[in-house]
């Protein structure tokens, strides 16, 4: 017994996180309250406080995200360059600009603006956080950790942000929107002043280099971009929860009201289920056969759709088929998310981890872009009801054949 429990001990000791990998963790639990505090009201606000058009509230939308994903790549590159404190503190600075901004805008240009900021600031502290986290795990994985644990947490952190930060944005905004974007900006006041405090000037292990010669090399990586290519794939999968999800609840239900709980589900599944998951996965699985079996479940609940769609069922047994593709997408994610970025570092360019992190997420965003306007198209072109969930099945399936071997081939579960 006395064996078994210092054994025990001492396993925990070796996964107790550092003080950096808590803060960062933390940080994106902050960073995603104080986001969707604001996010899900936007759309209902610039079409009817400010009275744009459907077509323009969509541009605006689609700027803020071209703004923020597509340049995640510049973001790594800074952090590589300059550290990551200087371009978290700054991601911050834009973000309470952008979110003021926001919440006093009533013209399109204004707007547009603010919108732009906002999403520009992500793509500064995000590939920042994110690579830092990503290197931290490495090292926690030398010291007796579990890497995949470690970014396991990074995206519990996220989610329990992004179930909070509306329930907030929900309790504000029987005030006005305006206060909404004022308590997103104070929000992010609170953690430029913690990471200003907090946040270490050098980070040890993480030397500078130059902007300039990282991209041509990353374009040469092959395995690296077969990642980007196997979780754009992923992503775009998730994005149907938004897309193809939406008319399949509003076809069963005949209105899109089930779509809160659906979506209330996948969240208190990542919050509950990714740790053990990810603990039960790590004790039998190498990443890459982790992300195999994510992106084979994921098709799989696209699949479960094609086959209950032909019987036409309504009501709750016609909710039943989209219930399941979400249990199974999110059981996906759980596997694929943090293995794509624990991944990431054995591909990387030695002092170019930031950069590989932007470009993981632009990359797959890009993807993202064309495969959304795809599959849209796809929902709508008149074939048999089945067709589209089977192709949209067929995506994360293939995706499987695109994953690079590991670079390291020897030894036990990573």
């Amino acid at each position: 017994m006395t064996v078994l429990t210092t054994g025990t001990r001492k396993a925990a000791g070796r996964d107790r996180l550092s003080p950096l990998l808590r803060l960062l963790i933390l940080t994106q639990l902050a960073f995603n309250v104080g986001f969707f505090a604001v996010l899900p009201f936007l759309s209902e606000h610039l079409g009817q406080a400010v009275g744009m058009a459907g077509w323009l509230v969509g541009f605006v939308l689609g700027l803020r995200t071209f703004s923020q994903q597509g340049l995640f790549v510049v973001g790594g590159a800074l952090a590589d360059r300059y550290g990551i404190r200087p371009v978290v503190l700054a991601g911050c600075v834009l973000r309470i600009a952008g979110f003021a901004w926001l919440g006093y805008a009533a013209q399109t240009w204004s707007v547009i603006c603010a919108v732009l900021l906002i999403g520009f600031a992500a793509a500064l502290f995000s590939p920042a956080v994110e690579s830092e986290v990503a290197r931290q795990a490495v090292v926690h994985e030398e010291q007796g950790g579990s890497r995949t644990r470690v970014l396991a947490l990074f995206t519990v952190a996220g989610q329990a942000g992004a179930f909070v930060g509306p329930l907030l944005g929900a309790l504000l905004l029987s005030v006005d929107f305006r206060t909404v974007c004022l308590a997103g900006a104070g929000i992010f006041v609170l953690v430029l002043a913690g990471h200003a405090w907090l946040l270490p000037q050098h980070i040890p292990g993480r030397e500078r280099v130059e902007v300039r010669g990282g991209i041509g090399p990353l374009l040469r990586n092959r395995r690296f971009l077969a990642l980007c290519c196997a979780y754009g794939s992923y992503l775009l999968a998730y994005n149907q929860l938004y897309l193809a999800l939406p008319a399949e609840v509003e076809r069963a239900a005949g209105s899109q009201a089930p779509l809160a709980w659906l979506f209330a589900l996948s969240s208190l599944l990542v919050v509950t289920a990714q740790l053990p998951v990810t603990r039960w996965v790590g004790d039998r699985l190498d990443l890459r056969r982790s992300m195999v079996t994510g992106l084979l479940i994921i098709a799989a609940g696209f699949a479960v759709v094609a086959a209950a769609r032909p019987a036409g069922w309504t009501g709750t047994a016609g909710l039943l088929p989209a219930a399941g593709l979400v249990v199974l997408l999110t059981l996906g994610q759980m596997l694929v998310a943090p293995v794509a970025r624990a991944w990431v570092p054995d591909l990387a360019e030695e002092g170019r981890l930031g950069l590989y992190m932007g470009a993981l997420s632009s990359v797959s965003g890009l993807i993202v872009l064309v495969g959304s306007s795809a599959s849209g198209t796809l929902l709508d072109s008149g074939l048999p009801v089945a067709v589209p969930w089977l192709v949209l099945a067929a995506v994360p399936a293939a995706a499987v054949a695109l994953l690079p071997r590991p670079a390291v081939t020897g030894g036990g579960p990573r």
